[in-house]
């Protein structure tokens, strides 16, 4: 049965920092590319960032470059999403994603939802006060 749970969401104020965590199991974690993602209330979920399965190929959606740093560690199972100066645009339930390295598409293709990730967290509630 594979898992994937979210942490280190919470509260912070607008220029703050957050750094999420991804474990997952019931899988071969290397094998399979990840992505965070976010939903906002009354919007739809987007990307954020995508990581290929070795890390070698990273992607960040245009309103997080510069500020997010996405990062893996294929030894203990874990994704990672730094995220510094936190706007309050930035708001949303974050959520991280796996799929199968042979769906990778090495383009913006794999920012989106819909790209074949096939294993989905519950996610974890990013709040930015202004």
């Amino acid at each position: 049965q594979v898992q994937v749970v979210e942490s280190g969401g919470g509260l912070v104020q607008t220029g703050g920092s957050l750094r999420l965590s991804c474990t997952v199991s019931g899988l071969t974690f290397s094998e399979h590319a990840m992505g965070w993602f976010r939903q906002a209330p009354g919007k739809e979920r987007e990307g954020v960032s995508f990581i290929s399965w070795y890390g070698s190929t990273i992607a960040y959606t245009d309103s997080v470059k510069g500020r997010f740093t996405t990062s893996r560690d294929n030894a203990k199972n874990m994704l990672y999403l730094q995220m510094n100066s936190l706007k309050p645009e930035d708001t949303a339930m974050y959520y991280c994603a796996a799929k199968r390295r042979e769906t990778t598409y090495y383009n913006a293709y794999d920012l989106s939802p819909n790209s074949g990730y096939s294993y989905w967290g519950q996610g974890t509630q990013v709040t930015v006060s202004s």
